[in-house]
């Protein structure tokens, strides 16, 4: 699994957040869970594969946000038990 973290610039409420995660979903339709908040000024989401960063830029900005940056980092769940 890949964990990508946007910075986005310009959310300011609850549909923010929604029109940022429908966006994603969008853009990137095997993304397995996204989530953004207006206070961290982010948005997170996992993917099996590498996604293009340029393409989540231009996707962002298209929406009247504007993003600051993407950063994708290998991704391990953390649980209980760990895998051998």
């Amino acid at each position: 699994m890949i964990k990508t973290t946007m910075k986005i610039d310009g959310m300011m409420c609850g549909m923010c957040e929604a029109h940022i995660c429908d966006a994603i979903r969008k853009a990137v339709p095997a993304v397995k869970k996204v989530s953004a908040s207006r206070g961290k000024k982010e948005a997170v989401f996992l993917t099996e594969d590498a996604v293009d960063h340029d393409r989540l830029k231009s996707v962002i900005d298209a929406t009247g946000y504007t993003c600051l940056g993407v950063e994708s980092v290998p991704y391990e769940k953390k649980g209980l038990f760990r895998r051998k």
